[in-house]
């Protein structure tokens, strides 16, 4: 990329209320950041719209068997990559259902790989070896809206008939153009010239965060606001899940356990039986029949 082009960027942009950032003292210069931080926020409320329509088509792919990949080079990639390895631990999902793929390999994640954002076959070779078809979702993450690593990926990802996303931090990104569900959340100038690892970064990782969490909400994986799909791993995670029947049901501390022993620590079906007093293989059958909606299986039985 060329400096002419990077200009056109606003990610490159002079940040004007930071511009004497080496001059200020530490408060001063935190309130600076935190100020600009603000305006993300505000930024992505203003694109709301474009997420939902991205998850509602998404939704509907992983209905039909679809996985999710997050696609990325540099800081944007890294992100993807940590949004996916979130989803197994927090909603009990394999982990090949969110996929982050990152330019230059899993290396590239600890150890600056710079160069491998440039080549657009790499991008495609990447969701080659993945398999990527027509019931998977493609998204990908580039903050200024034209990193060919990227858009090699969308491009092939749409070759396979896969639906596309995009989420850039720029207006009229290049991005946008290979994507079925773009989203353009413009965050403006960075405090440091072009350091996209802070508004730009903050700003996809609250997509992500929202793309990820509303999808496991639409599959079942959370009954109220808890994580019902929560692996009993640890001993953090087991007093996790007593804790989450016991808020969901209003039963004691006690009477949880003895439900999530009976159960083989399966936090829904214990919901289940201590909302709904229905046996253990009568609440397992509506929580199947219900595709894992725990609201819906507890309805089903109480009608």
């Amino acid at each position: 990329m060329k400096a002419s082009d990077l200009e056109v960027l606003s990610t490159e942009s002079l940040c004007e209320s930071t511009e004497h950032i080496d001059e200020m003292g530490t408060l001063e210069a935190l309130k600076a950041i935190n100020k600009e931080d603000q305006r993300v926020a505000e930024a992505v409320s203003a694109i709301l719209p474009d997420i939902a329509r991205l998850v509602d088509m998404a939704s509907m792919r992983m209905k039909r068997g679809g996985r999710i990949f997050y696609i990325g080079a540099g800081t944007s990639g890294r992100l993807g990559v940590l949004d996916a390895s979130e989803c197994p631990p927090t909603y009990g999902v394999d982990s090949s259902l969110v996929q982050g793929v990152i330019a230059g390999g899993v290396e590239a994640l600890t150890t600056s790989k710079e160069g491998a954002e440039d080549c657009l076959e790499e991008g495609a070779n990447d969701l080659r070896k993945r398999g990527v078809s027509e019931v998977d979702v493609v998204i990908g993450l580039a903050a200024s809206g034209r990193t060919p690593y990227v858009i090699g990926a969308l491009s092939f990802a749409r070759s396979t008939g896969a639906l596309t996303g995009s989420i850039s931090c720029v207006s009229d990104a290049g991005l946008s153009e290979y994507a079925d569900c773009p989203i353009e959340c413009v965050t403006g100038p960075e405090c440091i010239m072009g350091s996209t690892r802070m508004k730009a970064g903050t700003a996809q990782k609250m997509i992500l965060n929202m793309i990820s969490t509303e999808l496991m909400v639409k599959h079942g994986k959370v009954y109220r606001n808890l994580m019902v799909d929560v692996q009993p791993t640890n001993e953090k995670l087991v007093a996790r899940a007593c804790r989450i029947v016991t808020l969901a049901s209003g039963c004691s501390p006690e009477r949880a356990e003895a439900l999530l022993e009976e159960t083989g620590w399966d936090v829904k079906t214990a919901i289940c039986m201590s909302v709904s007093g229905k046996s253990l293989q009568e609440c397992r059958e509506s929580i199947y029949a219900q595709e894992g909606n725990v609201a819906r299986a507890i309805k089903s039985l109480q009608e």
